[in-house]
């Protein structure tokens, strides 16, 4: 992989426009999918979600143009959050007082000139957060005290080298968060214990998935699946993160997910294919994201990692009966509202808001993931933890006749 190709990989699985297999029906019950609409042309992408069920997102106007959005609770009317002055915007994140950001373009005339937004609450007062050295800069992430993080144009002696940032409260002041080592990092998420995830190149020119301590300080290397490739693109509020990685001798990435603080990698595996990414994760540590299927020809299925395992959402009876193919999901909010988009009953790219309910079943049960198995190393200090732990219950027995339970 070239340094172009790694530099954008992350961004592509967000962007591209994929298609679908028919693969097994394995979940089913209580699921509802519905059709968010448009701003007057056939297409829109849903993006991102809050807890109170607004969706943003962008969707082309009845001039073609393309123009960020968000709804109202539960997916209910979109609305047209304008540009900077050029003619399109799109936005990628919202939080839960209804604070959205973005980019957009700054005129009609510099096809470059595109800076982070932050516009609420309520698409109100959309505002230039500017940019740091070159007239770019591009916002992915929002969490509940309005920090805001992207990555912006940076001068070098290239034409462009990106680097991620961070603001403080409400998008006031812009923080270079630098790098692993290489030329460029993105920021993609943070979350309301200011926690910053994304991916930088490093010095040998890889790209990894890092993760910084509130406020952007530190960026630490979360390493990657074996291979010398990750992404980080989801995070919640324990610091779990998702996104996806090379395994050791694979040629494809396979989508994650950590523990606490970005410890302890899982492989999420695929639904059959070669190929999986996660774009997102809420509270409950339920991820989403696409992966192919097996002899789908390349072709992309949405999944849920729930219940102990990753279940095919293109393949859900309400899905289906509503005519719905292709679906790519973004993001999931901790009431398991999931978006996303896809083709709808009229073969429209049009953004989406599926839900299901506590009592929803899965079945037949998800395809179950295995616990990561423990390197040597761990295995070691395992042994030593049980035997300390064995002395200590045999000493305790001697002195007063009970032992610890292990």
């Amino acid at each position: 992989m070239n340094r172009r190709d790694s530099k954008f990989c992350g961004f592509a699985i967000i962007l591209a426009t994929i298609g679908m297999t028919v693969f097994s029906t394995i979940a089913h019950a209580n699921w509802s999918i519905t059709g968010l609409g448009s701003l007057g042309g056939d297409i829109s992408f849903a993006r991102g979600i809050n807890d109170n069920g607004q969706v943003v997102g962008y969707a082309y106007t009845g001039s073609g143009d393309r123009h960020a959005f968000m709804t109202g609770a539960n997916g209910a009317g979109v609305i047209d959050l304008g540009t900077l002055g050029g003619a399109e915007s799109l936005s990628t994140s919202i939080n839960d007082a209804g604070q959205v950001v973005g980019q957009a373009a700054l005129t009609l005339d510099n096809p470059m000139g595109y800076h982070a937004f932050l516009a609420g609450p309520k698409g109100a007062s959309i505002h230039d957060l500017g940019s740091l050295g070159r007239d770019y800069s591009s916002a992915s992430g929002i969490n509940n005290s309005g920090q805001v993080v992207g990555h912006i144009g940076i001068f070098s002696g290239r034409p462009f080298d990106y680097h991620a940032f961070v603001t403080g409260s409400n998008g006031v002041g812009i923080k270079d968060l630098g790098t692993l080592g290489g030329t460029d990092s993105f920021a993609t998420a943070i979350n309301d214990a200011g926690t910053v995830i994304g991916a930088s190149f490093t010095g040998t020119g890889s790209t990894h998935a890092f993760l910084a301590r509130a406020h952007g300080v530190g960026m630490t290397d979360l390493g990657t699946l074996g291979d010398d490739y990750s992404y980080a693109i989801g995070i919640n509020g324990s610091g779990q993160i998702v996104g996806e990685s090379l395994a050791k001798g694979s040629v494809l990435p396979h989508a994650f997910i950590t523990g606490r603080d970005g410890s302890n990698m899982l492989d999420l595996g695929t639904l059959g294919g070669r190929y999986s990414s996660a774009t997102g994760i809420n509270n409950n540590g339920e991820a989403v994201g696409v992966s192919t299927v097996l002899n789908g020809n390349g072709n992309f299925d949405a999944f849920i990692y729930s219940h102990g395992g990753i279940t095919d959402l293109s393949q859900l009876d309400a899905v289906i009966a509503g005519g719905w193919t292709n679906l790519f999901v973004s993001d999931i909010n901790n009431h398991g509202q999931i978006v996303g988009y896809g083709l709808d009953s009229q073969g429209h790219t049009e953004a989406f808001l599926l839900s299901y309910t506590p009592d929803t079943v899965f079945h037949p049960q998800p395809i179950f993931i295995p616990p990561p198995v423990p390197e040597p190393e761990t295995y070691l200090m395992l042994l030593l933890g049980l035997g300390f732990l064995g002395w200590v219950a045999m000493r305790g027995k001697r002195k007063v006749g009970v032992g610890l339970a292990l």
